[in-house]
């Protein structure tokens, strides 16, 4: 994927290419700081997001170290089927797509941050795929949980497009979220859990390098290690 110079609010440098070997360019897209701390009050009325790239291992991981996310829960959105397993929406079928459901301080990590990072770490070109995964599964969506969601994640995209980020055009979904089914408890924290899984092993660590060199101003302290 070639570097290119996008533009949504902002400019800079990002490439990516597929799901597990996901690269991001060395400078990330210039957005404006926050210097708020992470709040500490889980009383305070956090926002939600909800991002599907591929499998949710990966994704989980990724944005568990950012600044101002206070959890991040895999799960599956989008399909016909009440109440799926991972067994069932495995089978492609079920219409779902595995996603994190995010809930983060706004005022320390905006949308459009969440966005950058959701933009860099997967790759957005390909249908119903990521790397080696295959399947309406593992396709790239964006649910919105409200119109300022929808219109931002629509713009960014068609900045993406009109500057030439990727060598094919973008078909990620952006969608209305619908019922958010939290996925099995093993699928929780998997990364964390077992970091040397084979799939993890290969895949998630190149991912976190790159938003640690990019994004190490975004994460948590002890994301920075």
């Amino acid at each position: 994927m070639r570097d290119f110079l996008a533009v949504l609010f902002v400019t800079g440098l990002f490439a990516t290419i597929g799901c597990g070997m996901a690269v991001v360019a060395d400078e990330p897209i210039a957005i404006e700081k926050n210097t708020s701390k992470e709040s500490k009050n889980h009383n305070m009325e956090l926002s939600t997001a909800t991002f599907g790239g591929g499998c949710f291992w990966c994704t989980e991981a990724v944005f568990a170290e950012l600044k101002g996310v206070e959890s991040v829960t895999s799960g599956y959105m989008g399909g016909q089927v009440e109440n799926p397993t991972y067994q069932d929406i495995c089978t492609g079928l079920t219409g779902h797509a595995e996603v994190i459901q995010i809930k983060y301080d706004a005022s320390v990590v905006p949308f459009e941050v969440l966005l950058e990072v959701f933009w860099k770490t997967h790759d957005p070109t390909t249908i119903n795929r990521q790397g080696a995964d295959v399947g309406t599964q593992y396709r790239s969506v964006i649910f919105y949980h409200d119109n300022k969601q929808k219109a931002i994640a629509e713009q960014y995209k068609i900045k993406l497009d009109d500057a030439g980020a990727f060598d094919s055009p973008i078909v990620t979904e952006i969608s209305q979220a619908t019922t958010f089914y939290e996925a099995e408890d093993y699928h929780q924290d998997y990364y964390a859990q077992n970091p040397n899984q084979g799939y993890c092993r290969a895949l998630i660590p190149p991912k976190l390098e790159k938003l640690r060199k990019v994004f190490g101003d975004r994460l948590k302290e002890n994301a920075k290690e």
